[in-house]
């Protein structure tokens, strides 16, 4: 008896780990694409039309690509599966294009530019 059960555990956990197999970005069909938890039909699709410019060189250049896909979604499609080149997502693969907004300076004329007080001679 014990030795069913122990066998019945191996091939419990074989199968868990058979059903967490990395999927690749650049490789997956649409519907290995859908069984990463976040990916549907939707975002499967665009993964797919992004990739018929040419295979992704790593996770930056699937979030530049792919619309709906950020930093956070990258992240935590990652933790569920999906590979790109076999390399899961890091902080440092975020792409190197994002860009950080700008302050915008006061125009002149503006009510901030207005509202200083004025030099007295």
């Amino acid at each position: 008896m014990k030795i069913r059960s122990l066998v019945t555990l191996c091939l419990a956990a074989f199968a868990f780990a058979a059903a967490q197999a990395a999927v690749d970005a650049n490789k997956a069909s649409q519907a290995e694409l859908e069984t990463v938890k976040g990916i549907g039909p939707g975002l499967s699709a665009k993964i797919l039309d992004a990739r018929k410019a040419g295979a992704f060189k790593d996770w930056g250049d699937l979030v530049d690509r792919v619309g709906g896909i950020g930093p956070g979604n990258a992240a935590r499609f990652s933790q569920n599966g999906l590979t790109v080149n076999a390399a899961a997502y890091t902080a440092a693969a975020a792409p190197a294009t994002a860009q950080q907004p700008q302050p915008k300076a006061a125009k002149a004329g503006s009510k901030a530019a207005d509202a200083a007080p004025a030099a007295r001679p």
